[in-house]
């Protein structure tokens, strides 16, 4: 089974990406496949497929990237998504391409354990004893799979998925409306439940995202969040990144009438 690995790349994430593409060198049958959405041209990386997706008038283009990814990958059996900052385990190879066997027709999704600041990433060997996988989302055994309720489709992110590229075209990729920061993940999971399409949690699939500074709640994304999240209401009848809204409309950043959310007013004098 062919199975390319597409990953999104800007100059912030470069260093992450090389331990990737490190990891993935010697794993036989893989395509590397990177796109840079960064402003910049991308630099010599170790992979076998390097373009450039330009940003768009509103911020980084991560659905455009992710489709040109799927596009380039013409001779894969098996389209694999990791973010740049995520480092594959050991066995995420074989268990994302043991479970398409099992579940063809589905979208995959591994476990995802954060790194703590100063945790090495380089010997992938090494990553099994760091294994914490993020509480917030469904970990099954290490060798068995589990479809999600669909409930639970929410829970998807994009950090590390899987898919055949006959699933990737029945759900019809990442709606390109979106560009800068959110939404278009969580997009995806609403149009592959639409689409009937399983979102399967696949135990043993490990990945391992390397520690950087992060802002919580993403102050520098507001703008983002808000288009982003009108336009998912728009499609879906639903706001996305509630919890983040949620945290700027405490902070007197943004408020909630009948029409949804938008910037709070500044204050007179101010």
């Amino acid at each position: 089974m062919n199975l390319a690995v597409v990953t999104l790349c800007s100059a912030a994430r470069v260093d992450h990406l090389r331990v990737q593409l490190q990891a993935l060198a010697a794993t036989p049958d893989v395509h590397r496949i990177v796109v840079w959405i960064g402003d910049d041209a991308p630099p010599e990386l170790d992979a076998e497929t390097v373009f450039r997706v330009e940003p768009g008038s509103d911020g980084l283009r991560l659905a455009a990237g992710r489709n040109a990814g799927a596009a380039a990958a013409s001779n894969a059996d098996l389209l694999v998504f990791l973010d740049a900052d995520c480092v594959p385990g050991p066995d995420l190879v074989r268990r994302y391409r043991d479970a398409a066997v099992r579940h063809p027709g589905a979208v995959l999704c591994g476990p995802v354990t954060y790194l703590a600041e100063g945790v090495a990433a380089s010997d992938p060997a090494g990553l099994a004893a760091l294994t914490a996988p993020h509480a917030a989302r469904p970990m099954p055994p290490e060798d068995a799979e589990r479809i999600a309720a669909a409930e639970e489709y929410p829970l998807f992110w994009s950090l590390s998925f899987a898919l055949t590229p006959e699933t990737w075209r029945r759900i019809g990729g990442f709606d390109e409306s979106y560009e800068g920061y959110g939404g278009e993940d969580t997009d995806f999971a609403f149009r592959m439940r639409a689409r009937e399409v399983p979102l399967v949690w696949t135990g043993g699939a490990h990945a391992y995202h390397q520690y950087h500074p992060t802002t919580s709640p993403p102050w520098q994304h507001v703008d983002d969040i808000l288009r982003n999240g009108a336009l998912f209401h728009e499609r879906w009848g639903q706001w996305p990144m509630t919890g983040w809204l949620d945290a700027f409309e405490r902070a007197g950043a943004v408020v909630q009438d009948a029409d949804g959310w938008r910037r709070a007013p500044a204050e007179r004098g101010a």
